[in-house]
């Protein structure tokens, strides 16, 4: 792999962080509804929180599954 691959892989991930990081910072009060899915196990005891996000992790990975594929298949 050349130096200019590298270099713009490292472009696009650095774009894709600022682009996911402008979405959290203005948008973030409506993906308030992500980790508290039917599915997501909660357990809160006296000292003891625990949290298992199983359907959001689904539905996280099947979204970048499509994302990369898509982005796979332009580039």
């Amino acid at each position: 792999m050349s130096n200019t691959t590298i270099g713009k892989y490292i472009i696009i991930i650095g774009l894709v962080l600022v682009f996911t990081g402008l979405i959290i910072y203005f948008f973030g009060n409506k993906f308030s509804w992500l980790g508290k899915l039917p599915g997501d196990i909660r357990i809160v005891k006296e000292n003891t929180k625990i949290f298992i996000p199983i359907t959001t992790m689904i539905i996280l990975s099947l979204l970048l599954t499509l994302l990369i594929n898509l982005f796979r298949r332009i580039f």
